[in-house]
Parts: C-alpha cells; sequence; structure tokens
C-alpha cells in the first residue's frame, strides 16, 4: 500500500514531491503556512521544503517553492546514473567478499 497525504482543499498543491532531486537537493518534507496564520503573516503564504543537499549530508536547508529550482532531465539523468553505478561497484565489491567466503568455506 502507498502511503497518501491529504491536502485540504482550500490549499494549493505543491509544486514539488517528497524524495524529488533538486538543485538545492533532495526534498524530505514539505509544510504549509495557511493564510491568516501567524506563521503565514510573518514569512508568507505558501509551502515550505526541507531539503538535505545530498545524501551523505547532516544539514537541512528550509525553502519556500520559489528558492528552489528542478533539476533538468539531462542533470536528473546524470545523478541517477552515477548512483547507479555507485551502487553497482557496491554490489560487486561485496559479491567478491562473498566468492573468497564460500572459497574459504569449501575448503575448510
Amino acid at each position: 500500500m502507498q502511503p497518501t497525504i491529504s491536502i485540504p482543499q482550500h490549499w494549493p498543491y505543491p509544486r514539488f514531491n517528497l524524495e524529488q532531486r533538486t538543485q538545492q537537493g533532495i526534498i524530505l518534507g514539505l509544510y504549509y503556512y495557511p493564510l491568516g496564520t501567524e506563521l503565514a503573516e510573518q514569512f508568507d503564504e505558501g509551502w515550505r521544503y526541507a531539503l538535505m543537499p545530498n545524501k551523505n549530508s547532516d544539514e537541512i536547508s528550509y525553502l519556500q517553492e520559489n528558492q528552489i529550482q528542478p533539476l533538468t532531465p539531462e542533470e536528473l539523468f546524470q545523478q541517477i546514473t552515477a548512483e547507479i553505478d555507485f551502487y553497482q561497484q557496491q554490489i560487486n565489491i561485496l559479491n567478491r567478499q562473498l566468492t573468497v567466503l564460500t572459497r574459504g568455506a569449501n575448503n575448510g
């Protein structure tokens, strides 16, 4: 079952999705400051996003929609391809370790 998020009908739909990759990082969370609330009066109405610049970072930035730039299809392709290559290398390393382990078990 896929998790779902319910957004009140009187709120605009967010421009970006959870886990979407952007120029500023990966979107980890989103929240909304509705019109007429103290937060909206202080910081402007609208969606805010929590982003992590990369998977190895412990930094989180909080940005408004107009501060976020989506990746181009080419940039997204490059990022995903690089991540696939990294994990394929990790799989190859683990397979070699299993081979060494299996040979050792068969010889003992």
